[in-house]
């Protein structure tokens, strides 16, 4: 990337642009928890199922449609097995690592915090000793092409801190040995993900769906299963990370009987999310939604010669994480983001804390295109009173 390239000192003054008069109907764009859908009323919830047990056949009815219908939206493969458990994507990624890890080796691809995050766990808590690590820096994907397909390998499809995403899938091997296991919290319903490639899948409600949090949603193959079945791990296993049981699956746990006490104030606002999605053309819709708000940055930035994205190629820009690099120092970013907040135009913009000194603007399917449209000035007018 070229742009931008001014040093951070001595920055020239610039005359600021015209106050906007144009405000973002709905100013959240927060990476997560995510935007409410459009015209979403907590009013029009199904609440029949509070004060009920999860356990009661509404409540398994219910947690059991959270499954069936995630795999109907996305079109799953028929043989793919869907469950909701405990602690959001984290808690799914967990279940994964912890479950199947260890009859082989393992690359870890990282190339942002979470990604990263990983790898520290499969070091430094599980302990695996055949663990390599394909990493780049912010902005970057690793050597795709280093990756081994004879290993297990764990990565996320869209790095929500870096706004950095794989492009495709076909660097998977469709013959692989090993399992794929990947974090695909913010790229689940705005992303085309190649299923019969992925082993494992997690994501959380609160990301492109805007659902609320603390629930994670958890996607097996046949082949994952098989090592479910096969395959007991040396350490232990945390009750809420096991899934078999006599060395069986536990099928019920993916008809909606959950290892432990979910919300179902959270189902009931998970549904009314997928029922939505259902209404704009399914997984169609909501990515088409994406794509067309990362257009609406995408024409900003064209425009600005002083912001650009973080990602260091146009096919790996995630359209939903959307992360800014400006030539402004890190305080006068923060001081950016912080007035676009007070103006109570933009909150929740500024870049994660591990990530380098930029904006975050979550441009998922439930975020309307004329927010971010009404938005865009008013970045433009930020950067003059910062910058003056």
């Amino acid at each position: 990337m070229s742009r931008p390239t001014a040093p951070p000192s001595a920055l020239p003054s610039v005359r600021p642009t015209a106050r906007p008069t144009v405000r973002p109907r709905i100013p959240h764009f927060s990476s997560g928890p995510c935007a409410k859908r459009p015209g979403y009323d907590v009013a029009q919830l199904d609440v029949s199922a509070l004060g009920r047990s999860h356990r009661s056949a509404l409540g398994k009815k219910l947690l059991g449609l959270a499954c069936s219908e995630t795999a109907r939206l996305l079109k799953l493969p028929a043989d793919y097995r869907v469950a909701v458990v405990p602690a959001s994507d984290t808690g799914a990624v967990e279940m994964a690592l912890w479950s199947l890890l260890g009859p082989r080796g393992v690359d870890m691809l990282a190339w942002e915090s979470f990604g990263a995050g990983w790898v520290n766990d499969v070091r430094t808590q599980l302990k695996l000793g055949d663990v390599r690590q394909l990493e780049a820096d912010y902005g970057h994907l690793p050597d795709l092409g280093q990756v081994d397909f004879s290993r297990d390998v764990v990565f996320t499809w869209n790095g929500t801190t870096s706004g950095v995403r794989v492009p495709h899938g076909d660097w998977i091997a469709a013959g692989r040995q090993g399992l794929t296991i990947c974090d695909a919290t913010s790229a689940v319903f705005a992303m085309d993900l190649p299923w019969p490639k992925l082993d494992v899948i997690t994501y959380s409600w609160q990301k492109v769906l805007g659902g609320e949090g603390a629930h994670g949603m958890l996607i097996l193959s046949p082949r994952a299963v098989q090592r479910l079945q096969s395959y007991t791990p040396p350490w232990p296993l945390p009750k809420i990370f096991r899934m078999t049981s006599g060395g069986q699956l536990n099928e019920a746990l993916f008809r909606g009987d959950t290892i432990n006490t979910p919300s179902m104030l959270c189902v009931a606002d998970y549904l009314d999310a997928l029922t939505w999605c259902d209404h704009i053309g399914g997984v169609a819709g909501t990515i088409a939604r994406s794509q067309a708000n990362l257009r609406a940055v995408e024409d900003f930035v064209a425009a600005h010669d002083w912001i650009d994205f973080l990602a260091a190629t146009p096919d790996t820009r995630s359209s939903t994480s959307v992360c800014l690099r400006l030539d402004l120092p890190a305080e006068r970013v923060r001081a950016l983001a912080q007035l676009l907040e007070t103006e109570g135009v933009a909150f929740d913009i500024g870049s994660y804390k591990d990530a380098p000194p930029g904006l975050r603007i979550w441009c998922g399917a439930t975020v309307e295109q004329s927010d971010l449209q009404a938005l865009m000035p008013w970045l433009a007018w930020g950067y003059g009173q910062v910058r003056a």
